[in-house]
């Protein structure tokens, strides 16, 4: 078993990954820490966990612990990740691991020198309905790709939450932006040469709460939107010359309805549907880390793949700025 340390005691552990972590065939949870060593307890205690730390040097420098995941904020998790991996341990980190292509540059440099796995939690890699996409579009399910079209978007303005504050990493593109990006790149196995965006910087937070992005990947074309002051949607077509796929739920599944991927021929004579209720992709996520932190044959996200999503993210920000194309 793989065992697993919680650096921090945040939502998306509590409520998603742990839960996943404690539920997997080949991890487990060992401890908690967290900067009040009370909460780290608390949080230890509601899930059976035996250890509680009230720092994360001490946790990190413990022998009870092989690997650790990291849901701090953004603007944390480049620094952390690094002192895990100089500890020995294997790091599963929450998305986006860098807000800046350098910083991943400085993450496999560590990855490197310490002989540590290291891995941005994309979760929906690990999901059926994100392996079926990928397996339709490779058997010519739809003929040529020819365009792709996304949306993610929910509303949120309170000034307390860390997708609201700059310092923090907060931001349209770091907190949601990264899903269609990594959605269309491995499902297509396509990187995007060139971007058009429109960006919008929320007046009083300093934050980006709206992106419009076209991207051009030389064969097929990308356009998508995503907004953190908008009406919650979400929504993933693939399209091509015989049909297209469309993927109803294609990120928060517990939330939008049960993951479905749609196939539909080009005169809408026939569709069908693949229903995934129960994927656990938080679960398959942590077992295909564990396999792979232990060196057996595991698909996982690559610090590789994920310097080339934060490229593409920053090139948006980029050709936010001027008008015309910019280069990946």
């Amino acid at each position: 078993m793989l065992r697993f340390g919680i650096l921090s005691t945040a939502k998306i552990g509590r409520q998603a990954v742990v839960p996943a972590i404690q539920d997997a065939e080949n991890c487990v949870v060992t401890a908690v820490a967290s900067r009040d060593l009370s909460r780290a307890r608390e949080m230890a205690d509601r899930f059976s966990v035996p250890h509680a730390f009230g720092s994360y040097e001490e946790m990190l420098a413990s022998d009870m612990i092989d690997a650790v995941y990291i849901p701090l904020p953004t603007s944390q998790h480049v620094e952390w990740t690094i002192k895990a991996a100089a500890a020995g341990k294997h790091v599963l980190c929450e998305k986006p691991i860098s807000l800046k292509a350098e910083e991943v540059e400085q993450l496999i440099a560590a990855r490197d020198r310490h002989g540590v796995l290291i891995c941005e939690a994309f979760m929906i890699t690990y999901a059926p309905v994100w392996l079926k996409v990928r397996e339709l579009l490779a058997a010519g399910a739809i003929g040529p790709l020819r365009h792709v079209q996304g949306s993610f978007t929910y509303f949120n303005r309170e000034p307390d939450n860390m997708r609201n504050i700059p310092e923090l990493g907060g931001g349209g593109l770091p907190d949601i932006g990264v899903y269609p990006t990594m959605a269309t790149r491995f499902t297509t196995g396509r990187e995007p040469l060139r971007v058009q965006a429109t960006t919008t910087r929320d007046p009083q937070f300093g934050t980006d709460i709206y992106s419009s992005v076209k991207a051009d990947f030389g064969d097929f074309e990308m356009t998508f939107y995503i907004a953190t002051q908008l009406a919650a949607r979400q929504l993933m077509t693939f399209h091509g010359p015989d049909g297209f796929i469309e993927v109803k739920s294609p990120f928060n599944a517990d939330r939008y309805g049960a993951e479905e991927v749609e196939l539909t021929d080009q005169k809408h004579g026939r569709s069908e549907i693949f229903r995934f209720p129960d994927s656990r992709q938080y679960k398959r996520q942590a077992e295909a880390f564990a396999r792979a932190a232990k060196g057996e044959e595991a698909e996982v996200v690559t610090l590789e793949s994920s310097l080339a999503n934060q490229r593409f993210i920053d090139a948006i920000y980029r050709a936010s700025d001027k008008d015309g194309w910019e280069s990946v």
